[in-house]
């Protein structure tokens, strides 16, 4: 359902159990999408010659319903966390980047910056989860429930209350987002050793090999790389039973990060307030792969920003049958290629609203 316009947010975190986060999430409306389609049908080009342009216009109008006509307003969403993995060296940067790379979105020099600038995208940074004290920082959103994961190695990533804390921070940002009139929403994150719990969370979904789901993150030396693959194979085997199936709570509690447990329930709440939810690359599509497993509806509002380079990506986006808008060969992370992939949805929906129907233009239709 889509929330009030008077609604308003408490200033504290939501404390929902996990059937509050789940519940209430309807897919996009049909009706709305078949009328869409209706309309792109009857404008001045050939059936279907905008591509998937049509099918991104038909979407987002499946999600918006009465509010297609409205101004879309944007925001991007960078998670920031540390991952108690490094500690096994899979990572070609030592843990303190993450600290360092939100001191540097903060002073608007980062990547994400310059594109959120460039297409008038309200940026926000959160820190659920670095390993450092930033006191009281201004413009950082201060929601850290841990100062890093523990080594999923050798332990459970998180706790079950640390894993529904860092959900309730994504969570209730949605939930703001949707207050704030926010239509279109990005997810991005940055943690030193993310990939690596990305990547065991990627096996644990589907089934796929280390070897296949694992690729360099941040750039490591084979020898270093090996390793990487061997922690995922090994901190896998340690949590997910091949006898059994684990749930993806388990999975997220005992492979990830809180930064992707904040983006997973962020995908939430943007899914239960009818928001479109556009993903970024390997990390956030982890996240987001992990919310439709507790919440299958959850998948109508997604759209996949780009793909990445890194191996797993590609398997995820199979597993959830997204295709993405771009690729760019990139792998940077932070939002980037989310935040990219907002002018082509712009695009998609300026088309479908301003273009003249045949019959408005006088124009003759096909014949056959």
């Amino acid at each position: 359902m889509t929330p009030p316009a008077n609604m308003q947010v408490e200033p504290k975190l939501v404390q929902p159990g996990m059937d509050e986060f789940i519940r209430d999430i309807e897919p996009p409306s049909e009706e709305w999408r078949q009328k869409a389609r209706v309309r792109l049908d009857s404008l001045t080009k050939p059936l279907g010659s905008l591509g998937r342009l049509e099918d991104i216009a038909a979407q987002v109008a499946a999600i918006r319903g009465e509010k297609l006509r409205d101004p879309i307003s944007r925001a991007a969403y960078v998670f920031a966390a540390d991952h108690g993995v490094t500690e096994e060296g899979v990572s070609a940067y030592p843990r303190e980047v993450t600290r360092q790379m939100v001191l540097n979105f903060l002073s608007e020099g980062a990547a994400i910056n310059v594109l959120s600038r460039l297409h008038r995208v309200a940026l926000h940074v959160v820190d659920v989860g670095v390993d450092t004290n930033f006191g009281s920082m201004p413009g950082l959103l201060h929601h850290n429930v841990r100062r890093g994961t523990r080594n999923m190695l050798r332990e459970a990533a998180m706790s079950e209350d640390e894993v529904a804390k860092a959900l309730r921070v994504g969570y209730q940002l949605g939930v703001e987002a949707a207050v704030a009139g926010h239509g279109l929403i990005a997810i991005g994150e940055m943690g030193i050793g993310n990939t690596t719990a990305a990547s065991a969370i990627t096996c644990a979904l589907t089934g796929a090999p280390a070897t296949l789901a694992t690729g360099k993150g941040t750039g490591v030396e084979p020898t270093a790389y090996a390793n990487k693959v061997r922690v995922v194979e090994a901190a896998v085997a340690r949590h997910c039973s091949a006898s059994s199936t684990t749930s993806p709570l388990e999975i997220l509690r005992c492979l990830g990060g809180l930064e992707i447990a904040a983006m997973a329930g962020m995908v939430l709440a943007g899914a239960r307030y009818r928001l479109v939810v556009v993903l970024d690359g390997f990390i956030s599509t982890a996240a987001a792969a992990l919310a439709v497993g507790m919440a299958p509806n959850v998948l109508g509002y997604l759209i996949a920003g780009h793909r990445s380079e890194e191996l797993g990506h590609k398997l995820l986006q199979e597993h959830l049958k997204l295709e993405p808008l771009l690729s760019l060969g990139m792998r940077l992370g932070e939002g980037t290629g989310a935040v990219l992939a907002m002018p082509v949805i712009e695009s998609a929906l300026a088309l479908y609203q301003q273009m003249a129907t045949f019959s408005s233009a006088g124009v003759s239709g096909a014949t056959r």
